[in-house]
C-alpha cells in the first residue's frame, strides 16, 4: 500500500450539524479534549471570568457566546488524523454551515435530548441528504431528564425518513444517567461526574452485561430496565449495515453528555472505525479518486483578518486528491493562471500551525491577495472543476448607509471583502459605484456581524435602512425584459450582484409567485446561477 494510500485511510474528516443551543460547541470541545488538543474544555456559557470557548474566536462570538464563523479544528487521536469542521451554530448562518458541509465526509448530528429534531436541524439534515452525506446521530444532555430514547429515534425516522440503530444505550437509574451500554461488544461504561464542571476527561468504570456482579454494581433498577430496553431494541429486529450508513439511508445513534464528559470517548471511537475516510469528488472531469497522485482541492471558505494584527485575508483548501506540499504551483482553474502555494497553515481556530505537506480530506489556509473565490479549484493537473458551491436567496435586505462620504472607498473594500467570505451578499440598485449599496442576509443576525466588523476591520461607521422586501431570484434572460418584468407593478424591484448578474427583489410570497408564474419567457433561480 502507497504512503497516500495509507494517509488517506488515516483522515476523518466531519462536521457537526445541529439546532442552536443543542450543545455542539461544547460537544467540539470535548472531542477536542479527548483527542488531546486541549488540556482544559472551556465553556462557551463559562462562569464570568471563565475561558472561552477554543472554536469561537471572534469578539462577538465571544460576548454573544454563539458560533457565527466556521473554524477548522485539526488533531490526532488513536492513529488517526481528525479534521473537525465546526460550523456556525446559529440559525442565521446555515449558508455558512451549507458550505462546510460541502468539505465534509460525514457528519454528526446532535440532539437536545428533550426537544429531538428541530427546525435548524431539519435544514442541514436536508443539505446532508442532497449529497448523500453518511450521518451520525448523537442524543446530548442525557445528564438531565429527557424524552424516552426510544421515542426520540422514532421521531426522527418520522420527521427525517431515516432509521436510526443504537449503537450505544443510555444507562439511567430514576432521572441519573449512570453511563452508555455498548451493543456490539456488551459493555457497560459507567462514568463518575468530576467536581472540575466537565473541563477533564471523566473517571470511567467498564464492565460486561453478562458479568456476574453486573447487577449489583448498576443496581437493580438501573439493571432491569436495560435488559428490557435491550430486550426492545433485539425485537426491532434490524442489523447495522455499514453500506446503509455510507449511502445516508441509516444513522447510528449514540446517547451522552457533552457537559459532564459522559459516553464522549466510546462515540469518539467508535466514530473512527465507521465514519468514511476521504471519499472521491465529482467533478467536470468525471469522478476524482483521493489516491489520485495530482493534487487537487477547492476554496469553500474565506476569511479575512483572521488576526487583527496582520490585515490577513486565507483561503481555507479542503484536499481532494494527491499530496499537497508547501510552495507548489498550481492552476488557478477559474482564471488559467498559475497560482504558487506558499506558507500554508493549519488551524486550531485562531492558532496556526505551518505544515510542509497535507493530504486528501485536510484543510489547508492559503494566503489569499484577494485573487481566490469561494468554489474555486486548485488542480496540479489539468482543467478539472469541483461541483460548485452555491449561494442561496437572502430573507432580508437592508441599504447600507454611511455618516462620511469620504469612506465610501473603505465601505466598497469592506463589503467586497466581506461578501466574498460569504458574510453577507451585496447587491446594486445600478451600477457597482452608483447610490448606497443593499446587503442581503439568509438571518439578521449576519446583519449585526457585517456592521460590527466594518467598524472593527475597515474603519467605517455604517447603518442600516431595512428594506420591506423578502424574497429575491436571479433571473436569466434579456436585461429589457428583466427591468419590464422588474418595474412593471408594485413589490418588487431591480438590482445586480457583484458578478452584475441581475435579480428581481420581491415583498411577499404572492407577488413573487404571480410574476414567475406570469413571465414564462424568463428563468428565475432562488441559487446563483
Amino acid at each position: 500500500m502507497s504512503h497516500l494510500s495509507d494517509e488517506v485511510r488515516r483522515r476523518r474528516t466531519f462536521a457537526i450539524i445541529s439546532h442552536p443551543d443543542a450543545g455542539k460547541t461544547t460537544l467540539t470541545e470535548k472531542l477536542l479534549l479527548y483527542g488531546g488538543a486541549i488540556h482544559l474544555a472551556g465553556s462557551v456559557k463559562a462562569r464570568r471570568a471563565a475561558r472561552h470557548a477554543t472554536s469561537d474566536w471572534m469578539q462577538m462570538e465571544q460576548e454573544r457566546g454563539i458560533s457565527v464563523t466556521s473554524s477548522v479544528l485539526q488533531f490526532q487521536y488513536g492513529g488517526r488524523a481528525i479534521n473537525l469542521l465546526d460550523t456556525p451554530g446559529h440559525q442565521d448562518f446555515s449558508e455558512d454551515t451549507y458550505r462546510t458541509l460541502m468539505a465534509a465526509d460525514s457528519a454528526v448530528m446532535l440532539l437536545d435530548n428533550r426537544k429531538g429534531v428541530e427546525e435548524q436541524t431539519r435544514k442541514l439534515f436536508e443539505v446532508c441528504r442532497l449529497r448523500r452525506t453518511p450521518i451520525f446521530t448523537f442524543v446530548n444532555k442525557c445528564d438531565r431528564p429527557g424524552a424516552d430514547p426510544l421515542q426520540l429515534l422514532d421521531d426522527v425516522e418520522r420527521e427525517l425518513g431515516m432509521h436510526c440503530y443504537p449503537v450505544m444505550w443510555p444507562v439511567t437509574t430514576g432521572d441519573r444517567f449512570l453511563g452508555v451500554y455498548d451493543r456490539e461488544d456488551r459493555l457497560v461504561y459507567l462514568f463518575e461526574r468530576g467536581e472540575d464542571h466537565g473541563q477533564s476527561r471523566a473517571g470511567t468504570h467498564t464492565l460486561s452485561v453478562d458479568a456476574p456482579e453486573a447487577r449489583a454494581v448498576l443496581g437493580d433498577d438501573a439493571y432491569d430496565r436495560l435488559l428490557g430496553d435491550l430486550e426492545l431494541l433485539d425485537m426491532a429486529g434490524s442489523e447495522f449495515s455499514r453500506d446503509a450508513f455510507l449511502s445516508g439511508e441509516v444513522s447510528p445513534a449514540f446517547f451522552g453528555s457533552a457537559l459532564t464528559n459522559f459516553g464522549v470517548e466510546p462515540f469518539l471511537k467508535k466514530f473512527l472505525e465507521l465514519a468514511p475516510s476521504p471519499l472521491p469528488r465529482y467533478s467536470s472531469a468525471g469522478v476524482i479518486d483521493p489516491e489520485d497522485p495530482a493534487f487537487t482541492g477547492f476554496v469553500f471558505k474565506i476569511q479575512a483578518n483572521m488576526d487583527p494584527k496582520h490585515r490577513d485575508r486565507i483561503a481555507f483548501v479542503r484536499v481532494c486528491s494527491g499530496r499537497f506540499e508547501a510552495g507548489m504551483q498550481v492552476k488557478h482553474v477559474r482564471t488559467g493562471k498559475p497560482i504558487r502555494l506558499a506558507a500554508p497553515t493549519q488551524f486550531m481556530a485562531r492558532e496556526r500551525t505551518h505544515i510542509e505537506e497535507a493530504y486528501p480530506g485536510d484543510v489547508i489556509g492559503i494566503h489569499d491577495r484577494g485573487n481566490l473565490r469561494i468554489g474555486d479549484t486548485l488542480s496540479a493537473d489539468g482543467d478539472v472543476e469541483f461541483q460548485g458551491i452555491p449561494r442561496f436567496s437572502p430573507e432580508h435586505f437592508a441599504r447600507i448607509l454611511i455618516g462620511d462620504p469620504m469612506r465610501r472607498k473603505q465601505l466598497d473594500t469592506g463589503l467586497q471583502q466581506l461578501s466574498e467570505e460569504g458574510a453577507a451578499q451585496v447587491f446594486y440598485a445600478e451600477s457597482l459605484t452608483g447610490p448606497s449599496p443593499i446587503v442581503g442576509a439568509v438571518g439578521k443576525l449576519q446583519f449585526d456581524v457585517l456592521l460590527h466588523r466594518l467598524e472593527h476591520e475597515y474603519n467605517v461607521s455604517a447603518r442600516l435602512e431595512p428594506m420591506s422586501y423578502r424574497f429575491a431570484r436571479w433571473v436569466e434572460g434579456p436585461l429589457a425584459e428583466v427591468e419590464r418584468v422588474a418595474n412593471g407593478g408594485y413589490g418588487r424591484t431591480l438590482v445586480f450582484d457583484g458578478k452584475q448578474k441581475p435579480l428581481v427583489l420581491f415583498d411577499s410570497e404572492w407577488t413573487m409567485k404571480s410574476t414567475i408564474e406570469r413571465e414564462k419567457g424568463l428563468a428565475f433561480h432562488d441559487v446563483a446561477p
